[in-house]
């Protein structure tokens, strides 16, 4: 295999984004085919990448390369090992769902799809790049088209949600730089593989620790979330998607990343991230309850979810990291597919408040099984992947004597369940309001006000209110197949989890790969 494929998953979406923003400047209107073939074109690409990559890194290979030649310290270095490649095919997978959710929705008009390939670009390169400068280039170029795409539709809210997210998301990277400052400061190098343990040196813990920070932030750690609720609620229904497995998710890449390598798994720290881990877990299930819309409860179960990966970093052993990974891989699906179910009623009856919609269980069959199932996911029930998921957590936790730990994940699984009755029951079974037939009552009224700071679905695309065209249940449908699947046929999943795991727990062949000329 050669080593120059990993340039693709960077220089592909970016240069097919040059190329769709120059095209629309020559002739503007008409190019939606155009976009469409092209964002997904490039996507496909770096999604078959991902898995050469992913199957090499399992033959025991990590490609490795150094753009231009340069030597080490100069060189951008991209290396793909399992877990990189892993997190590249799924992250790349998921950008092509979104594509085609937003087609169904109508929101790839305009340059949705070459800022959607610009943000997808700084994804990558943040999963692939070796050094620690170079991560922070590449989470600004994933989030400068963020801010243009949560806001790019006007309206006082969006704004208002554009201003906390560029807020927050400035003072975190304002923060990040500051650690790579301070960690060249104190090592002169931002290499990972140079840092490989240098975090045991106090100073360079402290440094370390800094940049650990930011990056809990980015990847909305409690008690640095509250961005995240706020600025997802009022994003488009396709954006949100897009944002749901790419933005937070690299931040906890980035957490495992670096604790793996720069603090080499330091025992002294993990009952620190243990304790976020439980707190976000339980903060952002709390949250979830307390909400009355579909989008917003399940943002606030983004910061819960995130909480189990976390706890799977504060494990720090094979068993841990490998539930971690293999929850956060078939969480990215089943979260999307959750939020493709609340974008398609939004779109399709103009809001997703709880007290509005009523009756849709008999109305859109395909839409209620897409959200059962991925719901059931999300939950835990067995056989889905999410069941495997925290079945692997939980004894993972146990045999770590961490009892509180798995009290948590035990009594969120059951909060987590009851949020999701509550949306069920509220949009799928209760019968409909009034003679207009199921879910009526939505699609004939104007927006009402917010209530108590509830999500109100001002972000659908403006149009009639028709009932969900099976176009827009079709992503979702396929994302909760995936969710049976990698339940039923968690082995070779599981499999690579492990192997990834293993190589955060003992980095000698990541840091021979990054470090050699």
């Amino acid at each position: 295999m050669s080593a120059t494929l990993l340039v693709v998953p960077v220089a592909a979406p970016l240069a097919a984004a040059g190329a769709l923003v120059l095209a629309a400047r020559r002739a503007p209107g008409g190019f939606s085919l155009l976009m469409r073939t092209v964002g997904w074109g490039a996507t496909s690409l770096v999604l078959v990448v991902a898995v050469v990559l992913l199957a090499a890194a399992l033959d025991g290979g990590i490609a490795t390369l150094r753009l231009g030649g340069w030597p080490p310290g100069i060189a951008i270095v991209l290396v793909a090992d399992v877990l990189s490649a892993v997190l590249l095919a799924v992250t790349s997978a998921l950008v092509l769902a979104s594509l085609a959710f937003a087609a169904a929705t109508g929101e790839d008009e305009g340059y949705f799809v070459p800022l959607a390939l610009v943000l997808s670009t700084g994804v990558y390169g943040a999963l692939l790049t070796g050094d620690l400068f170079n991560l922070f280039v590449f989470v600004e170029v994933m989030l400068v088209p963020s801010y243009v795409l949560l806001v790019a539709a006007g309206g006082a809210r969006r704004l208002a949600a554009g201003r906390r997210y560029l807020a927050v998301n400035l003072l975190a990277s304002t923060l990040f730089l500051a650690g790579v400052g301070l960690l060249y400061g104190v090592t002169g190098t931002v290499n990972l593989g140079e840092l490989a343990g240098a975090a045991s040196v106090p100073a360079v813990g402290v440094a370390g620790a800094v940049l650990m920070v930011a990056l809990a932030v980015k990847a909305a750690v409690v008690p640095l979330h509250s961005w995240l609720p706020g600025s997802y609620a009022a994003a488009g229904p396709a954006v949100v998607v897009l944002f749901s497995g790419l933005l937070t998710k690299v931040g906890v890449y980035a957490l495992v990343r670096v604790y793996s390598v720069v603090f080499d798994g330091d025992q002294r720290w993990l009952w620190l991230i243990m304790a976020a881990g439980v707190t976000t877990m339980v903060v952002g299930v709390l949250g979830a309850v307390g909400e009355g819309s579909m989008r917003s409860v399940l943002t606030f179960h983004m910061v819960s979810q995130i909480g189990y990966m976390v706890v799977g970093l504060a494990l720090f052993t094979t068993a841990g990291l490998a539930a971690g990974i293999f929850f956060l891989v078939q969480y990215v699906l089943v979260k999307a597919a959750l939020l493709m179910c609340a974008g398609a009623v939004e779109v399709g009856y103009g809001t997703d408040e709880l007290h509005r919609l009523r009756g849709l269980g008999r109305r859109e069959p395909a839409l209620a099984v897409a959200f059962g199932i991925s719901a059931l996911a999300l939950v835990g029930v067995p056989p889905l992947s999410g069941f495997v998921a925290k079945l692997y957590l939980l004894d993972a936790v146990l045999h770590e004597a961490h009892y509180v730990a798995a009290a948590a994940i035990a009594g969120v699984s059951f909060l987590t369940l009851t949020s999701m009755l509550k949306v069920w029951n509220a949009v799928f079974t209760q019968p409909a309001p009034g003679p207009g037939g199921p879910g009526a009552a939505a699609a004939a009224g104007a927006e009402e006000p917010a209530r108590h700071g509830a999500h109100v679905a001002v972000a659908a695309p403006a149009g009639p209110r028709t009932g969900v065209r099976p176009v827009l249940v079709a992503p979702a449908v396929v994302l909760a197949a995936l969710a049976v699947v990698l339940g039923i046929w968690a082995e070779p999943l599981l499999t690579v989890a492990e192997e990834a795991a293993r190589g955060l727990v003992d980095t000698t062949a990541y840091v021979t790969a990054v470090t050699s000329p």
